[in-house]
């Protein structure tokens, strides 16, 4: 697979290779990530989990159906985020769901904004979509930012979504259509 460059970072499709540092970089963030995302178990912490998660990754990225990317930092190829597209629908829908957490270190300095715009424009050249969505907490102040800054616009207030840490917890739903995307 080949990168998807931008400025500051870059998207790959995760590999096996990939799995000892993906792994090392959940465990950093998993207090982090907590906040807006559900707590796993311990054993989802594991190198042998996580090889399992991007072996089925790879499956979908073959079937068209889940792009699993990590976001590298371009100056050092540290990985530094991970992004997806998923859900990936044909027509009549021709869409999908971008999702994306940053290692916190690497958090506020544009990245996530980036790796989303790089997203979109694979999503819109390469893969011909019509539309993305991305759902995120009305808590989650800095992820909002993100999809503005990508033109992304609110849809709505979905109630009660998604069972996060013993709540279940109301969600935007963001979207950018291919006619509104700005290059």
């Amino acid at each position: 697979m080949r990168k998807v460059k931008g400025e500051h970072v870059y998207l790959r499709i995760l590999q096996e290779e990939d799995v000892y540092r993906f792994t090392q970089m959940l465990i950093q963030n998993r207090v982090y990530w907590s906040l807006f995302e559900p707590r796993f178990s311990a054993s989802y912490y594991t190198v042998d989990a996580q090889r399992e998660r991007i072996q089925r990754s790879l499956q979908q990225y073959e079937k068209g159906r889940e792009y699993n990317f990590g976001i590298f930092e371009r100056a050092t190829d540290r990985l530094v985020g991970h992004l997806s597209l998923y859900e990936v629908k044909r027509l009549p829908f021709s869409s999908a769901f971008v999702g994306y957490s940053m290692d916190e270190r690497f958090s506020r300095k544009g990245y996530a904004t980036e790796a989303v715009r790089l997203s979109t424009r694979y999503a819109f050249r390469q893969l011909k979509l019509h539309r993305i969505e991305a759902y995120v907490s009305p808590r989650n102040t800095g992820s909002i930012r993100v999809l503005e800054n990508n033109y992304f616009r609110r849809e709505g207030l979905l109630k009660q979504l998604i069972y996060i840490n013993g709540t279940w917890e109301d969600h935007y739903l963001y979207a950018l259509l291919e006619s509104e995307w700005y290059q």
